[in-house]
């Protein structure tokens, strides 16, 4: 008897799903276990595996097509089955749901959805009426110019003779010298093109609005002096094959610096706080679709090594869209770090249900005060986002004075 295929919940926060490459076609035979698809949800691209078996009769969803979750993927049975009743029913289904949904949504205006245009659409702008130049053989004494123009052409050290004039007359002005593109014409013509959102990019849009406009954010930011930490990296590297980071170095202390101070490890679930007694710290990483947030698991437990391999692997995997569910679910704080990019400082959105996040910047190379000299020093800023609903400015402080002393301090990331 034939069975239907459902588009499958990936995620907490699934929706609908894109078929990235279907791996059976119609009048294939399909056992349990077997490849069917694979699937994109609004945070990997994941394999999916068929748990009936039977000929592939139907495809509802073909490759690159968004559908919603528990729509038709495909249709599994025996050769020659009549599944037209079936495919009518799973749509009356459908049809009901979603009218139930839109009854039981609340009231709102819709605004009108602006066109998606999938091309690059040239807008060309109204032609810029241009006098011809002036002979090459010509003299900038010669040349009709405004001074302005001619102080101009001097500092770009450019023949006025060879700038066509759009003055009265022909007459070189500050807007033709400005303008100018030696050994080219001035592009006139505007261009643009509309791209669609991504699954994860809706979702991720979705979140941090949610996170953004529901949690009061507040901010805390600290300079630290990271010479001592600079030092034990060397000698790190120099007794390890492991390649161990900065970032590594900052996750271990954030996982201490947590368990010293558990109030900030913490979710606000609206009628309670729930306080954590473990540490699992989400890891902002960068893919080409948007963010991920894969889970370093009782980080304060684990050595260097350890969190420096884990972390290389969730890097691998995010960005292959090879992450599972399990591997971005239950952290209790979030550390985004774009020190890498030359960044000083900068402001994070709490990732949500958490109630705090820890925005990473670079080190910077900066003069300091030694012992009442001043010497060249490396200080790194970072800044702490918390959910004031569930913390106060004092809990975030203090965490941030143990996070400094660690990170001044290496040795005590295994002695605290």
């Amino acid at each position: 008897m034939a069975e239907i295929v459902f588009m499958p919940k990936l995620s907490d926060t699934m929706t609908e799903g894109v078929v990235a490459e279907w791996h059976k076609k119609v009048g294939d035979k399909v056992e349990s276990g077997d490849l069917l698809a694979e699937i994109e949800s609004d945070k990997a691209t994941m394999e999916f595996e068929s748990f009936q078996e039977g000929v592939l009769l139907y495809i509802g969803t073909a490759a690159g097509e968004t559908a919603p979750v528990d729509s038709v993927l495909a249709i599994l049975g025996e050769e020659g089955e009549d599944i037209k009743p079936m495919l009518e029913e799973a749509a009356k289904k459908l049809a009901s749901t979603n009218e139930k949904e839109v009854e039981s949504a609340p009231a709102a205006p819709t605004p009108a959805a602006a066109p998606m245009v999938s091309k690059p659409a040239p807008v060309t702008s109204a032609p810029v009426a241009k006098a011809a130049p002036a002979p090459s053989g010509l003299s900038n004494a010669k040349v009709n110019a405004s001074p302005l123009a001619r102080r101009l052409a001097e500092d770009k050290n450019i023949p006025l003779s060879i700038i066509p004039g759009s003055g009265d007359g022909g007459r070189v002005i500050k807007r033709d010298v400005e303008n100018f593109i030696p050994g080219g014409v001035l592009n006139t013509t505007e261009s643009f093109y509309d791209e669609g959102l991504s699954s994860m990019r809706k979702v991720i849009g979705q979140r941090l609005a949610e996170s953004k406009f529901s949690a009061p954010h507040f901010y805390l930011t600290l300079e630290i002096d990271m010479d001592s930490a600079i030092a034990a990296r060397k000698a790190i590297l120099a007794g390890k094959e492991t390649k161990i980071s900065f970032n590594d170095m900052v996750l271990k202390a954030v996982g201490k610096s947590l368990k010293k101070h558990p109030k900030l490890n913490c979710s606000f679930l609206g009628d309670r706080v729930r306080y954590n007694d473990h540490v699992n710290i989400g890891v902002a990483m960068a893919v080409e679709d948007g963010l991920l947030v894969p889970v370093v698991r009782f980080a304060d437990q684990k050595s260097l090594q350890d969190i420096s391999a884990e972390v290389k692997e969730f890097s691998i995997r995010a960005k292959d869209k090879k992450l599972t569910p399990a591997d971005w679910a239950g952290s209790t704080f979030t550390v985004s770090n774009l020190g890498m990019f030359g960044i000083e400082s900068f402001t994070s959105i709490i990732n949500s249900p958490d109630a705090g996040i820890l925005a990473i910047g670079g080190i910077k190379q900066v003069p300091v005060v030694k012992n009442g000299e001043i010497v060249p020093g490396n200080i790194m800023k970072v800044t702490l986002s918390c959910d004031h609903r569930a913390v106060d400015g004092a809990v975030g402080a203090a965490f941030l004075q143990t996070f400094k002393l660690i990170m001044e301090n290496p040795v005590l990331m295994y002695e605290l």
